[in-house]
């Protein structure tokens, strides 16, 4: 019986030491792939990490033999120690520049164009408040390299936030315009409790706002979804009245299952924006799902907001492959260290809890890690096909 036990152990002690030396056996493989990040307020790179967990896992090379540092593989905004940084985005690029990066990269993914304000940079904290921009927004040189990534056919992934504020409106309709979608000027979040005495970390910005077109009232005490516009126009949603259930969940189509490997239901509970795809362009994978009574029906519909809400869109033809996250899809808890194990996904239930409907843990292995490993694999592949 205890020799049996002993057996049982070393097999569970070994075990990883297998799934390291499987990877490191795995051979390397040259995918290039230009990571645009202007949202990094620490060197790990939370807003990319996801992505670069995938590449490294997969054993996915930026040359013949060097795999990606999430810390220093991107372009955008590089922060230094005292407040220092260093921008190294598109911008500085020449056309000519960016015309013989298009034919060196595969693909290109941007992440998060948000940016970095004062009072997060300068107070290195996470602020409830708004304030002036230190850089952000998508600029003139990443549309002038997508559109030769997208002429090239060349892989182009986008989410949440890569045209929204601070995009300047010219750039938001070039890029609408390439890839036949439109942003509704409207993003949203659900909130665990709208009470400001119970959660003293409510965006200040949002209940100002809010404040401001309600004659200095915030009446809201529950859980709730908050939408808000690109002129600050904040509309809630709240538990009981114009919710039957608060949580917001992404709901996979057919086509986002078969194609993309996507849950049939998953929870999705932080910041989205509300696209309008051309169906004629675009094919869509996945629903945000809301909810509403009839009340919060009526009151999407007053304020103008879309009540069919597309998380995932994707365009895969011969003449360019395009994809869209409406949601914060590639910022997640991730530990590169993980990475380092090939199968770890079979061990994935080890590593979130199920029970939290926040945890972003979750949200990877369950949604992110099977969408992006079947989107890279197969991109991957076809190129291997056309050498």
């Amino acid at each position: 019986m205890k020799r049996a036990l002993y057996v049982i152990i070393l097999i569970i002690v070994l075990i990883p030491l297998w799934m390291w030396l499987a990877w490191i056996l795995t051979p390397k493989k040259k995918l290039v792939a230009a990571i645009v990040d202007k949202t990094v307020l620490t060197n790990k790179g939370q807003e990319h990490a996801s992505f670069s967990w995938l590449l490294n896992n997969n054993r996915f090379t930026k040359t013949q033999t060097k795999l990606y540092n999430a810390k220093h593989d991107y372009f955008g905004f590089f922060p230094k120690q005292e407040y220092q940084y260093e921008l190294k985005g598109l911008e500085r690029y020449s056309l000519e520049n960016l015309d013989q990066l298009s034919d060196d990269t595969d693909l290109t993914y941007f992440t998060d164009t948000y940016g970095i304000y004062k009072n997060e940079w300068y107070t290195s904290e996470q602020s409830t408040e708004r304030s002036g921009l230190v850089y952000g927004g998508m600029s003139q040189r990443d549309i002038d390299y997508l559109k030769l990534m997208k002429d090239k056919h060349k892989l182009i992934l986008t989410e949440f936030n890569t045209i929204g504020s601070p995009t300047p409106d010219q750039i938001r309709s070039d890029f609408e315009s390439m890839f036949g979608m439109r942003w509704s000027g409207w993003t949203a979040r659900y909130f665990p409790v709208l009470d400001t005495i119970k959660d003293k970390e409510l965006p200040r910005w949002l209940i100002n706002n809010y404040k401001r077109d309600h004659q200095g009232n915030w009446p809201f005490r529950k859980a709730g979804v908050a939408f808000v516009s690109s002129e600050d126009k904040v509309v809630i949603l709240e538990e009981g009245i114009h919710l039957s259930d608060p949580m917001t969940y992404i709901r996979s189509m057919a086509a986002g299952k078969e194609m993309l490997g996507l849950p049939d239901l998953i929870n999705y509970p932080f910041w989205f924006d509300i696209i309008i795809p051309d169906p004629k362009i675009n094919t869509t994978a996945a629903n945000f799902e809301i909810n509403m009574t009839s009340k919060g029906r009526q009151e999407l519909k007053q304020h103008g907001i879309p009540s069919n809400i597309p998380a995932v869109i994707y365009h895969k033809g011969a003449d360019y492959q395009f994809y869209y996250f409406s949601g914060d899809f590639c910022d997640n808890p991730i530990s590169m260290t993980s990475s380092y194990f090939k199968g770890v996904n079979f061990f994935s239930g080890l590593f979130y809890n199920s029970d939290n409907k926040e945890d972003r843990s979750g949200f990877f292995w369950r949604f992110y890690y099977p969408m992006m490993d079947r989107i890279l694999g197969e991109y991957y592949s076809s190129l291997r096909n056309k050498n």
